[in-house]
């Protein structure tokens, strides 16, 4: 009892002080079986573990192509496509960006990554065109949360890792409630533009032009088509979809699009080296943690306390979308995953919830942590593109963000939508 005490008083206090979260896991774990009676030798060995983590080598190639694509001019061909489909609806700018946004997430696979890709492009063609700069930076810091949600999707590789389920179903179940909250959030930008009297653009193409976009643009876009047709069909698993989508993006950034500089290309390789090498850490550090928790059965805890509180699973799964909300404003998504999964993993299987729908559930209420400050990684994002403060960044972002909370609780309600896509392509019986 003191060792598990012990554990989150020295985690918390660790991280209040400002201390790394991969840090914060390593310190409290070693530090309390120092005085347990659990040999210090599994820490080696459970580190060594992380490389047998396979679906992991996803996440580092993911980032590397969406880098590329961004630097390598697929970005721009994306929105140049949206503008034929909604560009001429009122508050037709906006709109474009929500859609390029589910484009791209389609093939990075990072929100923060679809914030600085299409907020840098459609957020000062926004304000040009009159919009008001705190609705154009939440629209692009909302948008961008579809790149955790749309598949290929790192928070759903971690998910899948550290709960044992696998990744291409989760990328499944990902691809209905995608296209449910891409359209939910295009309908909000349409009613607010409707009542501020923004108008959609004025340009009308000819059936000649629109053949001559898709042309041009074609490469682009069949990223997406590649990579998703590529898991769901069986020819490739996830890790493999990965490394087709850096020589994809490779080849058309700098043959066929020729933007793809050397210079780009050394940019992407240093945003990949910090950013999949940070998450690989928090990783390691967290399977230890996760042993820690296990032999003093903290789970099974957990679960009994929840479970004397309710057995309906609507109001367990309720009571922890609060509280992952709550989390997502001081904690960013990677972390409440390795840290809370081998917690409230053992009370949803009680329950008999899906782990698949469950996972995507995470992954929901990480999109409303990403819009939530302190911490907000994406309205950070569109704050410094838009040259804003954290308070209006925020307040532009506030109505999305309901919109994604009440999104959010109705699939606690209806979780077949969620797994509806993996029972149609993929035989699952869950």
């Amino acid at each position: 009892m003191l060792e598990t005490w012990g554990i989150w008083i020295v985690l918390f206090a660790t991280l209040l002080l400002g201390v790394p979260i991969y840090i914060s896991l390593g310190i409290s774990t070693i530090f309390v079986l120092t005085f347990s009676h659990i040999p210090l030798d599994i820490v080696p060995l459970d580190m060594v573990k992380v490389g047998d983590m396979f679906p992991l080598l996803a996440i580092p190639a993911f980032i590397f192509a969406g880098a590329i694509m961004e630097r390598g001019g697929m970005a721009d061909q994306i929105i140049d496509v949206a503008k034929i489909f909604v560009g001429k609806i009122r508050g037709g700018l906006a709109l474009v960006t929500i859609l390029g946004c589910m484009f791209f997430a389609a093939m990075i696979g990072s929100g923060p990554g679809t914030v600085a890709a299409m907020g840098t492009l459609m957020l000062p063609a926004m304000l040009r065109a009159g919009y008001d700069k705190k609705f154009g930076a939440g629209v692009c810091a909302t948008g961008g949360t579809l790149g955790i949600l749309i598949p290929p999707s790192n928070p759903m590789i971690i998910y899948g890792v550290m709960a044992n389920v696998s990744v291409g179903t989760l990328f499944m179940a990902g691809m209905l409630p995608g296209a449910i909250v891409g359209t939910a959030l295009m309908l909000t930008c349409y009613f607010i533009a409707r009542k501020r009297g923004y108008k959609g653009m004025d340009k009308t193409y000819t059936t000649k032009e629109i053949i001559q976009i898709f042309r041009q643009n074609i490469w682009s876009l069949m990223a997406p088509v590649i990579i998703l047709g590529g898991i769901y069909s069986g020819i490739f698993t996830p890790v493999e979809a990965s490394a087709v989508a850096c020589f994809y993006a490779l080849f058309v950034g700098r043959f066929i699009l020729k933007k793809l500089t050397l210079q780009g290309l050394w940019d992407s390789i240093k945003l990949t080296n910090i950013t999949s090498g940070t998450s690989m850490i928090i990783v390691g550090v967290s399977v230890l943690f996760g042993r820690f928790l296990t032999l003093y059965e903290v789970p099974q805890t957990v679960a009994a306390a929840m479970l004397s509180i309710s057995n309906s699973p609507e109001v367990i799964l309720l009571l922890i979308c609060l509280m992952l909300f709550m989390l997502g404003m001081f904690m960013e998504t990677l972390s409440t995953i390795v840290i809370l999964v081998p917690i409230l993993l053992p009370v949803i299987i009680q329950l008999g919830i899906d782990p698949v729908f469950f996972g995507i559930l995470w992954v929901l209420t990480n999109e409303v942590a990403l819009l939530t400050p302190p911490l907000g990684a994406n309205v950070f994002i569109a704050m410094t593109i838009g040259k804003l403060s954290l308070e209006e960044a925020s307040r532009g972002a506030l109505p999305f963000m309901l919109v994604l909370v009440a999104i959010t609780v109705a699939f606690i309600f209806m979780p077949d939508l969620i797994l509806f896509v993996p029972r149609l392509l993929g035989n699952y019986a869950g």
